[in-house]
Order: structure tokens, then C-alpha cells, then sequence
């Protein structure tokens, strides 16, 4: 699983590389993400049903089909802390966000993320599930199905990004690790810095730092990768939209993002030792 210390912190381009750099390696690829809260929607073919664009994306990536389970609920923003509901695809009702942590996530919807993820993982041999927000908002912790409370009741290894572009990195990665619960804490198996700029050997001391303080290792420091593909949050700037690409447009800019992640990260040791694959 990756989450990420804050919105904005590149998982769903992290999840996007990941699925076709191990797609590349020859194993069978799924994307995964619990609960999505986007206007950007795919409607399947043959279907009215509907996901987030970013999930379709990274099943392009892992060279499978789109399927409702990889965004078995998806939340459409409509204003006034009110969102349209949808259940595997289906439109369930308005709710607001006290409605939805205390009436559905939990009560409905947890039961129907879990289901939907043990058929994928039934016909595949890795599922990239990726966070939402950060597991450390502690305030709707006991509700989080997208993160921690999803990883312990799975037991998946949880990778951490930490976007070092907009400064505050490693204070976000140590607070992040502080306000997990013990348990959570080790599910955490390292930790990427993503969107780096500079000479990378101005950071070696304070990632030696971080890896003392926080007891997990950092696997490696991604760079900012220029790419045309839609950005899964708003803190994010979105420079198109998939519709306007091509599918031979679309193959080159996930085959950077891939490319780019091979260099950065030892993709056979996280499949290896993370997650423990063969």
C-alpha cells in the first residue's frame, strides 16, 4: 500500500509507475483504492457504472481492464459538506460527511471495500492500493478504511511518500510516524521521498537523520517527473485530461513515470522483501 504524508504527496503517480514497472517484470498487476472523493469519473464499458479516472489510469498501467472493484466507493463533492455515494458504481444517496463516518463507511462500506479486494486478489499477484489523504488524520482515524484500518485488517506493508517539493518533508514524515498508533507504526516498511529537485547529495544527512529517528528506511528519493496525466487531489495542478490523450500519448507518459521509478527506487527488492514475492 502507498500513502502519503499529506494530500498531494504523488501516491496515485507513484501507484501509476508501480503498476506497469511490475507489470514490466512479468507479474499480474492491480491498482486498488478503498474510497475515492473526486469529480473525475470513467464509466466502465457496457456499463452506467462508474470509478475515478486515476483508478482507470493505473489499470491502463498495469495492462488490465478498469473494474469496479478497484473503486468500490467512489464519493462525487456536490457542496455544502455534502456528496453523491456510489457503491461499486451504483449511486447510493446524498450524504454529509458526519452522515457517510457514521451511518455508512463502516456499517456498509468497509464490507463491500473488503470483498471487492479479496476477488482481485484472487486473479493477480500484486494489488497496489493506494491511500487517501494521510493515515494521520487522527481526528477521522476510527473511520479510516482507505489507510491504516484497511492495512491492519489485510496486514499489507505500508510504503509512506513524503513530497519534498513544498518543503516540510521530514517533519511531516517524523509527525506522520509519531501520530500512528504503535501497530500502525509497523506496518510501515520505508519510506519515499518523492518530487526532489536539486543535488541529492545536500539531503544524505537528513535522510540518515530521519531513517535514525523514525527506525525505517528510506528506499529512495524519486525526482519531479514531468507528465501530462490528471492529478488525483486539487492541491495538484491537472494539465489534461485522459479524454484528450491518446492511448499510444497515454503509454508514453506512464512509461516515463515507470522508467523514472526504476532509476530511483530497486523495484525487485520492494517486490522481494516488501512485499514478499519471489
Amino acid at each position: 500500500m502507498i500513502q502519503g504524508t499529506s494530500s498531494g504527496a504523488g501516491k496515485s503517480t507513484l501507484v501509476i509507475g508501480l503498476c506497469r514497472a511490475f507489470s514490466d517484470i512479468g507479474y499480474k498487476v492491480s491498482p486498488f483504492k478503498a474510497q475515492n472523493m473526486t469529480s473525475n469519473f470513467f464509466t466502465l464499458s457496457n456499463s452506467t457504472n462508474r470509478i475515478a479516472v486515476i483508478q482507470a489510469i493505473q489499470a491502463f498501467a498495469s495492462r488490465n481492464q478498469p473494474d469496479i472493484r478497484m473503486n468500490p466507493i467512489l464519493l462525487e463533492p456536490i457542496g455544502d459538506d455534502r456528496s453523491n455515494i456510489f457503491l461499486n458504481g451504483l449511486f447510493v444517496g446524498q450524504m454529509t460527511s458526519e452522515e457517510y463516518y457514521e451511518n455508512f463507511v463502516l456499517k456498509q462500506g468497509f464490507s463491500t471495500v473488503l470483498q471487492s479486494l479479496d476477488e482481485l486478489r484472487q486473479n493477480n499477484d500484486i494489488i497496489i492500493i493506494e491511500g487517501a489523504g494521510s493515515p494521520a488524520e487522527i481526528n477521522i482515524a476510527d473511520y479510516d478504511i482507505a489507510n491504516m484500518l484497511l492495512a491492519e485488517k489485510i496486514c499489507s506493508p505500508v510504503i509512506l511518500a513524503a513530497d519534498i517539493e513544498r518543503g516540510g518533508c521530514f517533519a511531516s514524515i517524523v509527525g506522520t510516524l509519531k501520530l500512528l498508533k504503535p501497530d500502525h507504526r509497523l506496518l510501515i516498511k520505508g519510506i519515499i521521498i518523492n518530487k526532489f529537485r536539486g543535488d541529492r547529495k545536500l539531503l544524505m544527512q537528513a535522510v540518515r537523520i530521519t531513517e535514525k529517528i523514525t527506525k525505517k528506511e528510506i528506499l529512495g528519493i524519486v525526482p519531479r517527473i514531468e507528465f501530462t496525466l490528471p492529478a488525483e487531489d486539487s492541491l495538484d495542478e491537472i494539465k489534461v485530461r485522459p479524454a484528450k490523450q491518446s492511448p499510444e500519448s497515454l503509454d508514453e507518459q506512464v512509461n516515463i513515470l515507470a522508467s523514472r521509478l526504476k532509476e530511483s527506487l530497486d523495484i525487485n527488492k520492494i517486490a522481494s522483501e516488501l512485499l514478499q514475492l519471489e
